[in-house]
């Protein structure tokens, strides 16, 4: 048996809930990984976008991009941010084929959102916003992409934290089994219909203490909410704004290692390179990549100053890196 055989099958041990009749009890849902017809599809669209000429995203994200968007207003589409990082042209397709031009009308970095405002109202019911609070391990929820006109069934495998390389932290994502390939944006939806998260990521290791079995990621809807009405009305989340330094990060035989920094940022400007082992910041230890995180950003909004003791070359030496603002950083279409 294959590992990644093996891992489908510890993945399915989880998928009923714990102390599960041998019968499904009436009005149960169809049985896991079950295809549904939706009464709301409508609301589920394409989204494709084009980066802007010499925008640095391109190298890891493509310069043109696609996925699915969620219609939360006559014209806001909800997606994953990366899908609209440094993007200059937007397009939204409906299920019935009608294509609406769109432009980007934010992006936020710490939670991974972005929003789509279409030039023109679509005429199609909108999804409303669920409490992903609610969603639990064991559950039972729905996720559909763009192109497709059923919901697959999965069930949810653990909410722990994401850590990605990229500053990137998530303390209660959502988690999903078995893995399907329409993710990029994808709506999850709760029992009753309501969206509790957007599509991001492919991972390996989605449930918690059974490493190897696959999923999604979900970045959960309530961290949309808070900070909604901001977005709208100034295309971010208000100040202050994280500390950003410009380095990617991955824990190798036990130490957190820079793999990358970005081209001009505040960690290639204090002589951070790749292959540095990041010590303390702040003059603190920390436990792992999460808790690195949580310690930078504590120690002040962006424009800090933020010192990081590093192993460069066999030397242990302090490092001084004057933080910024990610949303600073970004290529922004001309006269914007």
């Amino acid at each position: 048996m294959t590992r990644y055989a093996l891992a489908l099958l510890l993945g399915f041990a989880l998928l009923l809930p714990a102390h599960a009749p041998a019968q499904p009890s009436q009005g149960a849902g169809p049985a896991p990984g079950a295809a549904r017809a939706l009464d709301n599809i409508a609301a589920i669209v394409r989204v494709d976008a084009r980066a802007i000429d010499g925008a640095n995203s391109i190298a890891s994200l493509g310069e043109r991009r696609s996925g699915t968007g969620v219609v939360i207003d006559e014209r806001l589409v909800l997606t994953i941010g990366y899908l609209l990082l440094e993007v200059d042209a937007v397009a939204v397709t409906t299920a019935a084929g009608r294509m609406v031009p769109g432009t980007v009308a934010a992006y936020d970095h710490a939670s991974g959102f972005g929003l789509v405002r279409t030039a023109l109202p679509i005429d199609v019911p909108r999804l409303e916003l669920g409490d992903s609070d609610r969603i639990s391990e064991r559950e039972q929820v729905l996720t559909i992409g763009q192109g497709e006109s059923v919901a697959t069934e999965l069930v949810v495998v653990s909410r722990k934290p994401f850590v990605g390389s990229w500053e990137y932290l998530l303390e209660r994502p959502i988690y999903t089994f078995p893995p399907v390939n329409n993710w990029s944006g994808a709506a999850l939806l709760g029992r009753d219909g309501r969206l509790v998260g957007i599509g991001s990521l492919v991972v390996n290791d989605a449930a918690a203490g059974q490493p190897g079995v696959p999923g999604n990621l979900f970045v959960p809807v309530n961290l949309l909410k808070p900070i909604l009405a901001d977005l709208l009305a100034n295309g971010r989340r208000s100040p202050p704004a994280q500390p950003w330094l410009g380095l990617s990060t991955e824990v190798v035989r036990g130490n957190l290692m820079v793999v990358r920094v970005s081209r001009g940022g505040p960690a290639e400007q204090a002589g951070v390179n790749p292959g540095d082992i990041v010590l303390a910041v702040g003059g603190q230890r920390f436990a792992d990549q999460a808790d690195f995180y949580r310690r930078l950003w504590s120690q002040g909004p962006a424009g800090t100053a933020v010192s990081l003791r590093l192993l460069k070359d066999g030397d242990v030496r302090d490092v001084t890196v004057r933080s910024v603002d990610r949303m600073e950083t970004l290529a922004r279409p001309a006269g914007v």
